[in-house]
């Protein structure tokens, strides 16, 4: 599917995703460390377990909204809300306002995905599918590459200008989708919706049909497994580079050299790892395309949690751009397998919510993630790297167990 014969919704979504995306990472991965210097780690981790809890709730409520009035009205919901919440971010006097700020970004966060991801759905056939969503992951990671290494000097030395930009960012990018996008949920489904009460019991009475499906049900288990080890990233990876890789240098030549450390070194992984997804994506997914989804998800779990062990034995930060990569990989080969499953196995008439309730399998993650930095108080980093390790080889297990089951189902 070539870019030129794209719908006009995703050429805007796919620009206005990677602008608010590189700002985004500018500031989000420092916000662990932001809150563990403010109010200690074990408060830190606490608090971090939050915005996931309420950003569960709030994907199963995009997620059904997107079906219900509409992947448009859904999204323009979610900007509204992150515009303000931005702006409240901006001009915060204290921590606390810093923290519910914070929350309400999540909130808004959770709210657009599941309309994002099933107007991508929506617009593309079964085939083109793989393609187009990694596409949309690599505009998504260029932010990746630049954010994290200009954050690490933006965040701390001019964050009240970085949030001001952020909000007029987010401002620009809900006026784009209030003029230019068109609602993609089929007429025939939004007039079968219509007739439908709007309740939270008919949400979660809704919900409920999707869980009783073993399969799904096991796929989400698999993949709240896998989002703890993915979460870890910007949270125990972060703490970890900050406390054990000490200043020694990149890059030397005679005299000169370029020494990182600590958090800069932290900016630099991050930074690696958004160049290899935006330069891999694309050819990754193609080189794995005849690969089954099955053999795809196992192996991505296992480069994961293979790529994250590794750095428990090194501070050298070249070994550790290594690891990057291992876990990098990982990353490439399951990103649009997953995106796609989901497309090609929700019904048309639910396929917001289904992407709504699978996109908890990073909520929970992401609730249950921030329990690594408590667990460091009393583990060295190879026993929580190897929980990490342990985890990943679990949702690969889950993930063989969940392609055993399909075919059954089918015939069932």
């Amino acid at each position: 599917m070539h870019w030129r014969s794209w719908d006009l919704n995703l050429k805007v979504r796919l620009f206005g995703e990677l602008i608010t995306h590189t700002f985004f990472w500018m500031y989000f991965p420092f916000m662990a460390l932001y809150f563990s210097d403010t109010f200690g780690k074990d408060v830190a981790g606490l608090l971090l377990m939050v915005p996931p809890l309420l950003g569960m709730l709030s994907n199963l409520f995009g997620g059904y909204l997107s079906d219900k009035v509409g992947r448009r009205f859904t999204m323009l919901l979610s900007l509204s809300m992150s515009t303000v919440m931005f702006a409240l971010f901006t001009f915060s006097t204290s921590p606390l306002m810093d923290y519910f700020a914070f929350i309400g970004i999540g909130i808004a966060g959770a709210l657009y995905w599941p309309a994002s991801s099933a107007m991508v759905a929506d617009l593309t056939t079964e085939e083109d599918r793989r393609i187009v969503f990694a596409t949309f992951y690599t505009a998504m990671n260029i932010g990746v590459v630049a954010g994290p290494v200009l954050g690490s000097f933006f965040f701390v030395h001019y964050r009240f200008e970085l949030l001001l930009v952020c909000t007029i960012i987010e401002l620009l990018y809900l006026i784009a989708i209030f003029f230019l996008i068109k609602e993609t949920l089929p007429e025939e489904v939004r007039r079968e919706k219509a007739k439908e009460r709007f309740s939270l019991t008919q949400q979660f009475k809704s919900y409920s049909i999707i869980f009783r499906d073993k399969v799904f049900a096991l796929y989400i288990l698999a993949g709240i497994f896998v989002a703890i080890g993915f979460m870890q990233l910007d949270i125990y990876m972060a703490l970890y580079v900050k406390e054990h890789v000490m200043s020694q240098p990149l890059f030397s030549w005679g005299d000169w050299s370029f020494s990182i450390g600590g958090t800069s070194a932290f900016g630099w992984l991050m930074g690696l790892n958004g160049l290899l997804v935006v330069l891999f994506t694309l050819p990754v997914t193609q080189w794995f395309q005849h690969w089954s989804d099955r053999n795809s998800l196992v192996i991505s779990s296992v480069l994961y949690g293979l790529g994250m062990f590794l750095m428990a034995f090194t501070s050298n930060i070249w070994l550790l751009f290594g690891c990057m990569a291992i876990l990098t990989l990982g990353e490439l080969i399951r990103t649009p397998v997953a995106q796609s499953f989901i497309s090609k196995y929700s019904p048309e008439d639910a396929r917001g919510q289904y992407m709504g309730a699978s996109s908890l399998q990073f909520s929970i993650g992401r609730f249950i993630a921030p329990m690594t930095i408590g667990l460091s108080q009393w583990l060295a980093p190879v026993g929580v790297f190897g929980i990490i390790l342990a985890i990943s080889l679990v949702s690969a297990y889950l993930y063989i167990v969940l392609f055993r089951m399909i075919p059954s189902e089918q015939k069932g």
